[in-house]
């Protein structure tokens, strides 16, 4: 028989009472069946015997070998995702799990390490766990070890989960510089992730004449990232004076800086941010204001997913968030007592799509009258084209904006 661990199918059958179980290294089911086959012609011909398996490396010797190599490459173009990889292996290196095979590694084994840490931040602890389950995710995939097991990772760690107010977005925008204040302006108005509003260029924005535009994505950590967003007053205003201020430019960075990559960094960012901060809370006494609590830069995208998530559904939501899987975009979404009420109200307003009408039929050679239930307009399983999803994925990006804009973000 064959079956499926993450994306390659494995195959396992009794020969002279033994257990016969290898990788295809194949994602094709057809394969998968063919090899089975021919290794079981094998046995059978004398031509091979029972091949021993092959012994899993230690993690230390995985990460070395395997697991480095294919960060640095795969993340060539993201430094900052590289170099937190390779900071959780250094933690692994260090530790005693280095010492053991793959194949011996458990989620009990992963919770000494985290104790063998406590003195650290979760954060810490979690990005040497987070480390683990990716080197063991690819020995899997890659046929190195035949299960992976579940890592629980460390409690504790700071959720970047704070939606911002009104007053406290006016409060802080007041206080940015340039040209962290356009940055953090695009972020609350679109809910970017901030490295693509790093990365934007000139030639991926459209600025209308009636004060409207779009803004595209082109670099992401998925397929869903790259999309098209729609641009609210306040982003066009923030685009639109830096466009003048700069000649006109048709390409090029909008953001451009001195830094390796030629763009606005996370690591400026930081200092731009932490300035911001400072000078809001200075003179409160005079001012009789209350301190403004301390937040990461990301929570101004939080912010507006959380905005946007009142007025959309969670499939729309992840399409402007650039989420591959709505599992992520439920962070997003609170529903309210309120909002629960006016679900439970529309669905007692419903009157028709879920009801099925008797219809007598004539009399047919058993001489009784038989019903047969006919499907009414509106019942699950026809199509509802006035699903904006199914009509027009840009209308509905469109109109979640416009009511976005309506429900409390002054621009």
């Amino acid at each position: 028989m064959i079956y499926k661990r993450g994306k390659i199918y494995w195959y396992k059958f009794m020969w002279q009472g033994r257990l016969v179980r290898e990788s295809t290294k194949q994602g094709n089911d057809k394969v998968a069946r063919q090899m089975e086959s021919a290794h079981r012609t094998s046995l059978a011909k004398g031509e091979v015997g029972i091949r021993e398996k092959v012994p899993a490396p230690t993690l230390g010797e995985f990460l070395k070998k395997d697991f480095l190599p294919y960060i640095d490459t795969t993340f060539a173009l993201k430094p900052a995702t590289a170099r937190y990889y390779r900071a959780g292996a250094k933690s692994l290196q260090d530790s005693g799990l280095s010492g053991l095979r793959i194949d011996e590694i458990n989620d009990q084994h992963a919770r000494h390490y985290a104790s063998r840490l406590s003195h650290l931040s979760p954060s810490t602890i979690n990005c040497g766990l987070r480390t683990l389950r990716r080197a063991l995710y690819l020995a899997t995939d890659w046929g190195r070890m035949e299960r992976r097991p579940k890592i629980t990772l460390a409690k504790g760690e700071r959720q970047r989960d704070r939606v911002l107010t009104d007053a406290e977005i006016d409060r802080y925008l007041g206080t940015c510089e340039q040209p962290w204040k356009d940055v953090a302006t695009i972020m609350l108005w679109t809910g970017a992730r901030p490295g693509e509003v790093f990365a934007l260029r000139w030639e991926n924005v459209l600025l209308n004449e009636e004060g409207t535009g779009l803004v595209q994505i082109t670099q992401g950590k998925s397929k869903a990232a790259r999309r098209v967003l729609p641009m609210l007053p306040a982003v066009f205003k923030a685009l639109n004076s830096r466009w003048k201020a700069e000649g006109e430019p048709a390409d090029g960075w909008i953001f451009p800086s001195r830094s390796r990559v030629g763009h606005f960094e996370a690591s400026t960012a930081k200092g731009f941010h932490a300035r911001a901060l400072k000078k809001a809370n200075e003179n409160l006494e005079e001012s009789e204001l209350v301190e403004l609590k301390r937040f990461e830069p990301y929570v101004l995208r939080h912010t507006a997913l959380t905005r946007l998530g009142e007025t959309c559904d969670a499939f729309t939501l992840a399409r402007i968030a650039g989420h591959s899987s709505i599992t992520i975009t439920q962070r997003y979404v609170h529903p309210q007592a309120d909002a629960i009420e006016r679900a439970f109200s529309k669905l007692g307003g419903h009157k028709t799509g879920h009801s099925r009408k008797p219809v007598l039929l004539k009399k047919e050679k058993t001489r009784r009258n038989l019903l047969k239930f006919r499907r009414l307009d509106g019942e699950p399983g026809r199509t509802r084209t006035s699903n904006p999803l199914i009509k027009s994925q840009s209308l509905a990006i469109c109109s979640t904006f416009l009511c976005f804009n309506l429900r409390g973000l002054r621009c």
